[in-house]
């Protein structure tokens, strides 16, 4: 399909969309803060005509500096210095048109929370759980459909189409994540996806600063918020940088031609990451990596135009003070600009320095994952300042250990930590929505699952965990809708209801169990959330390490074998000098002499030293 065509067929709706816009449609962000490091704040500005208007504004400590008139005459964008001097209130903004009335819209500065510890960042003493919310839990079914909306009703039937999960679901269900060992939350993105098939996911953005209509309200969202930090967890938002839907309100009234990346021919990207660290590489293809789209129905923002990256930049810090953000995850981070996602993050860390950030980087080799991290380690051209990325290595080289009966991957990732700043910031994981589930990649193999799950809960990095995990969920991820099934329970007239364990099997009870007790140890264990890491060359299928401090060292032991193993710890001295006595953190049995050790067939032993 032509991309020209396409773009043609929207300008041709354009000319329809026009009349039908009211005077003054929006005007975004439509509030703002007083004492924000950066005084600068750019509004953008859409209604019928508007650039036909004068603007006006009269407010102490806010200057109007310049307004801009672009390509589409229904856009303006409006420039404002907010000085110190700048109270909380409210004040007019007027656009005036001669023989016309006056448009007026009230504009509110507020207050900037600095609350001590309102945004804590999520590290490596967290347990994060991500949450598709359409498939977790249907709380408020007076959402479920909307007939001004494009996908108007449900259809649990089918995995393309909208389930009714909801955040008031979520928010009923946080005492079962409080339970489960959970201290960060991680939702798919809950803002507007007003597509017509397929958006249950929350990546085809249609509004920035709406919450999506079937998921509840932003004023829902921000309770939401509230609850976690009162319950101890952090919350994470999800953030697209590099594409929407096509049927988000601006690019069917685009503001100017270059809002996205066009093309002679409908260019999908080429997913070579390669080409951007390339030293040999071609332009060519480094841009079609950048500016080539996802799929015709999500358009590619162009990152080099500086009011959509205003535009974007200001949205991030509206929800993170609006809503009071630990972390923020950045979707499809290889695929944006790279300029720009520098220049991004040292805004987002100059208003929010103990915000934690981490990409997605599901790319090709430890090196390639580094080279989005921040610090310049690897003689990169510019300085990412991106804290962590999303460890597909760590989580490829558990899965060889599992499956392949070797740990030298796993060793072997973790000996090049050496190229990152602090790969403790790395969120590791098993899954996610976009792959198949855990369970399944192990064979279904309880005893494969409680191992991978015991590396993940105490080697380095920030573990993640994709919901269901704990109740054994599975399937694989094609089509990826299949990974993304209703949690069992989350609506009211499912058979059965796997959050209360009367409605879990033995064996989803069994997994249930071992991950509770591991996750809540991790919580209080000092070794394992804040230690130092120290590992030992596998030998005959085993793998040995420690996490350790002054005040706690605890041994994990991992044997890929389809046999029992029984292992001399003399060559773990290093670690082992002062220690005679373990305990294993899952039986709670004491083992009295550590100088020998039988570990089980694929079983990985979590072990705290006395």
């Amino acid at each position: 399909m032509r991309r020209s065509a396409v773009l043609i067929c929207l300008l041709l709706c354009f000319t329809k969309l026009s009349a039908q816009l009211l005077p003054l449609e929006r005007i975004e962000p439509m509030s703002w803060w007083t004492g924000m490091e950066n005084p600068k704040l750019q509004l953008i500005v859409h209604g019928n005509k508007i650039a036909e208007s004068n603007v006006k504004l009269q407010y102490p400590g806010v200057k109007l500096v310049k307004v801009h008139k672009v390509e589409n005459p229904n856009y303006l964008f409006i420039d404002l210095l907010i000085s110190t001097a700048a109270r909380p209130g409210t004040f007019n903004i007027s656009f005036t048109k001669a023989g016309e009335k006056d448009l007026i819209f009230q504009y509110q500065l507020k207050a900037k929370d600095k609350s001590a510890k309102r945004i804590d960042g999520v590290n490596s003493a967290d347990l994060i759980y991500l949450i598709m919310p359409d498939r977790f839990s249907n709380g408020d079914k007076s959402n479920d459909t909307f007939e001004g909306m494009r996908e108007k009703t449900l259809n649990r039937d089918s995995i393309y189409r909208r389930h009714g999960g909801d955040l008031q679901g979520i928010i009923n269900h946080l005492d079962y994540l409080k339970n489960l060992g959970v201290t960060a939350i991680w939702l798919t993105p809950e803002v507007e996806n007003d597509m017509p098939k397929a958006s249950y996911h929350g990546y085809a953005l249609t509004d920035h600063y709406k919450v999506d209509a079937r998921f509840g309200t932003n004023e829902l969202f921000k309770a939401y918020s509230d609850k976690c930090q009162k319950l101890g967890f952090k919350v994470i938002k999800d953030l697209v940088h590099n594409h929407t839907g096509t049927e988000h309100w601006f690019i069917r009234d685009l503001p100017m031609k270059n809002w996205v990346h066009q093309w002679d021919n409908y260019t999908q990207t080429n997913y070579r990451d390669h080409a951007l660290m390339d030293p040999y590489g071609s332009e060519k293809d480094k841009r079609r990596m950048l500016d080539g789209w996802f799929v015709t129905t999500m358009p590619d923002l162009n990152h080099s135009n500086p009011f959509v990256r205003n535009y974007l930049t200001q949205n991030h810090i509206w929800w993170i003070e609006y809503a009071g953000i630990d972390g923020l995850r950045l979707d499809t981070y290889a695929y944006n600009d790279p300029a720009y996602m520098a220049d991004w993050a040292k805004k987002i860390l100059a208003e929010f320095p103990t915000l934690s950030i981490f990409g997605e980087t599901l790319v090709d080799g430890i090196v390639n994952q580094a080279f989005f991290t921040e610090g310049r380690t690897l003689n990169q051209p510019l300085n990412t300042h991106l804290p962590g990325i999303t460890d597909v290595q760590v989580k490829d080289a558990i899965y060889e250990a599992l499956n392949t009966n070797s740990f030298n991957r796993l060793y072997a990732v973790l000996s090049n930590d050496f190229i990152y700043k602090d790969p403790f910031k790395n969120v590791i994981f098993m899954d996610n929505h976009d792959m198949s589930r855990f369970f399944s990649k192990v064979d279904e193999n309880l005893n494969k699952y409680k191992s991978g799950l015991a590396l993940l809960l105490t080697t380095r990095g920030i573990p993640q965990l994709y919901y269901g995990t704990e109740i054994l969920m599975k399937n694989f991820s094609n089509p990826d809708g299949l990974v993304r099934s209703d949690f069992p329970g989350g609506w009211e007239k499912d058979r059965v209801n796997k959050f209360s364990a009367a409605g879990r099997n033995n064996s989803e009870n069994d997994a249930y169990d071992y991950l509770i007790k591991l996750a809540n140890y991790r919580k209080n264990s000092t070794a394992l959330t804040t230690g130092k890491l120290m590992q030992f060359a596998p030998e005959d299928g085993v793998y040995v390490y420690f996490r350790y401090n002054a005040k706690q060292t605890v041994m994990v032991i991992s044997n890929s074998n389809q046999k029992e193993i029984n292992i001399t710890t003399a060559r773990f001295a290093e670690r082992l000098a002062n220690f005679k006595k373990a305990k294993n953190i899952i039986t709670n049995e004491l083992i009295q002499d550590i100088s020998q050790i039988n570990i089980s067939p694929q079983t990985t032993l979590v072990l705290e030293l006395q």
